[in-house]
């Protein structure tokens, strides 16, 4: 359970000692209070406190494509840094994202280095969880732009990047896996020319195009700022990237004089204290006890939603959670002691009335409806059953995860609106593993209408796929709709092919299992939203035929393998009619 793990992580020794350090030794890093000097000054003034000096605050996001290294970057920037790391993949706390190897959700750590403080924010690569990306690039001054030396940039880089200089950040590019023996030095320069090319097709700035290069081997431990793939033992290590953080990215533009503001960017819930808000200090300065209120935004104007007081002040340092007792602008900090506010409100000083703008998120593009479990067979695995108990776990999940749109239907039914399959797919998985039984409907891409033109979603697709089976590939997307935009070898890697596309995205619906089929399992899809277009027609012949049982078990012929990798059952009831 998160709240009891939570509050031992609190109160543990190691908590308590990083939190005594802070209240004894200047400078103190996570703006706690410190021991004044001995003078007579500082004697008489009983509210003085020392606070870490904001040019000495980082506030940086890592961000990238599925499978470029991000998390295992953040592992060894936290073991650089002295955490504790109990396992790989630190930073990926939810049980699915150890399972599946994907970061669904982002985190945000600190860590200190040089006499400098570095909050850390960690972002999903898959398109599908996009929105957590843009919730949180806001609340960062630069980001770490991960780009695998022999895959060069793909979909999820196109648009991670896009968001970044939409905010006005100067990435730092990290060219990864430089280790691997297909990468060499004329590949990396490759690869920098088209991550210059993408950054000025998506309108980087002069500052923003004159971007610092570094060479890394995330898996090995070391980044280097000249190209090797064996640095000498005594810099392979992180230094020269922590480093080049510190040199590049801004500090954050601090006003510790102003009213104290801040926009909720992460939510979540705890046993013991309630909701846990987290985000960026905009400007002022908070205390333990200080009274806050929770503000939002209307069509109408500013609307006041709770007044309260701060309970606890925590911060995220390595992979402890530590108790502060003051915070000042330009930190990111989490709090508890409201009950209402929520991911895009503001908490502010109670004589503030101002709400901060909020972000700016991509339209859902897919839709499935959830219900109650109608069929025979409901009531023998889960223990929520009802409706009202569904629409509740989803109305969290919308207050949670702003790229879900919940929105209620007929006869106890909930219309639930994502970017993906892969994103709706996790929501279920997720439910169903908390006890919930529910019907869902095959997705459905959500059109729009402009100017009596029916518009749908089209996605940008990136395919790489062993020469022999390129042709059945475009085949079966030809009949989806897409269309080719560019095709050419990988370099270094004779024999495969790289197709890039665009597609609509109910074209794309149920063709991963397609496609992993018609390339035996050794080809490479990724996706991520484009625009949405005209409508492009009916799609092809792409549903092969059903089995419809009548009754009885039914076996899968996999299953002797699946049972022993999961919980699946061999044997499987039916019923008349079960598809």
């Amino acid at each position: 359970m998160a709240g009891p793990l939570l509050l031992r992580s609190l109160f543990s020794a190691s908590s308590r000692k990083s939190l005594s350090s802070h209240l004894v030794r200047p400078p103190c890093l996570s703006r706690g209070f410190t021991a004044g000097p001995a003078s007579a000054a500082a004697a008489a003034a009983t509210d003085a406190k020392v606070f870490l000096e904001p040019s000495r605050l980082r506030n940086v996001a890592v961000i990238a494509h599925v499978d470029h290294g991000k998390t295992t970057l953040m592992d060894r920037l936290l073991r650089q840094c002295g955490a504790d790391i109990p396992h790989e993949r630190a930073m990926d706390s939810i049980s699915l994202e150890r399972e599946r190897g994907i970061t669904i959700a982002s985190k945000v750590t600190s860590i200190s280095w040089k006499e400098n403080e570095l909050n850390m924010v960690d972002t999903p690569g898959h398109a599908d969880f996009g929105g957590e990306v843009e919730r949180v690039v806001g609340m960062v001054e630069g980001a770490v732009l991960v780009v695998d030396a022999g895959e060069g940039p793909l979909a999820q880089t196109k648009f991670v990047l896009a968001k970044a200089l939409n905010y006005g950040l100067r990435p730092i590019l990290l060219l990864n896996k430089v280790d691997r023996p297909s990468v060499s030095e004329e590949r990396c320069d490759e690869v920098e020319s088209l991550v210059f090319d993408l950054f000025a097709n998506l309108g980087a700035t002069e500052e923003q195009l004159d971007f610092p290069v570094l060479y890394a081997s995330a898996k090995e431990g070391w980044a280097s700022s000249t190209f090797t793939k064996d640095p000498p033992a005594d810099v392979k290590n992180m230094s020269q990237l922590l480093d080049a953080i510190v040199r590049h990215v801004p500090p954050p533009k601090a006003n510790l004089d102003a009213p104290f503001q801040m926009l909720v960017s992460m939510m979540e819930k705890d046993y013991y204290l309630g909701r846990i808000l987290t985000g960026r200090v905009s400007s002022g300065i908070i205390h333990v006890g200080d009274r806050i209120h929770g503000l939002r935004s209307k069509e109408s104007g500013v609307e006041k939603i709770e007044e309260g007081k701060v309970v606890k002040l925590m911060k995220k340092k390595g992979t402890n959670m530590v108790l502060i007792d003051s915070a000042g602008a330009g930190d990111i900090i989490s709090m508890a002691g409201m009950a209402s506010p929520s991911i895009g409100h503001t908490v502010a000083n109670t004589e503030v009335m101002t709400a901060l703008p909020t972000v700016v998120l991509d339209p859902p593009t897919i839709s499935m409806t959830f219900g109650v479990n109608d069929s025979p067979l409901a009531g023998r695995d889960g223990t929520h059953l009802t409706g009202g108990k569904i629409g509740d776990r989803l109305m969290a999940e919308a207050e949670t995860n702003l790229a879900i749109n919940v929105l209620p239907g007929l006869s106890e039914s909930y219309e639930v609106q994502g970017r993906g399959e892969l994103q709706l797919g996790i929501l279920i998985e997720n439910m169903r593993r908390e006890g919930f039984e529910l019907s869902v409907s095959p997705p459905k891409v959500m059109y729009k209408t402009e100017n009596g033109l029916k518009l749908e979603p089209i996605e940008e697709v990136t395919i790489e796929v062993n020469d022999e089976h390129v042709g059945l590939v475009m085949e079966a997307l030809s009949h989806r709709r897409a269309e080719v935009a560019d095709m050419g070898p990988v370099a270094g890697n004779v024999g495969r092919t790289r197709l890039s596309l665009t597609c609509p995205s109910r074209g794309l619906v149920g063709y991963r299992s397609v496609f992993s089929s018609d390339t035996r399992g050794t080809g490479f899809m990724h996706r991520a939203f484009l625009t949405y277009e005209k409508f492009r027609g009916p799609l092809g012949n792409v549903r092969k035929g059903v089995l419809v049982c009548i009754n009885g078990l039914w076996y899968n012929h996999r299953s002797c393998i699946d049972e022993f990798r999961s919980s699946w059952n061999s044997f499987r009831d039916s019923w008349d009619g079960d598809i």
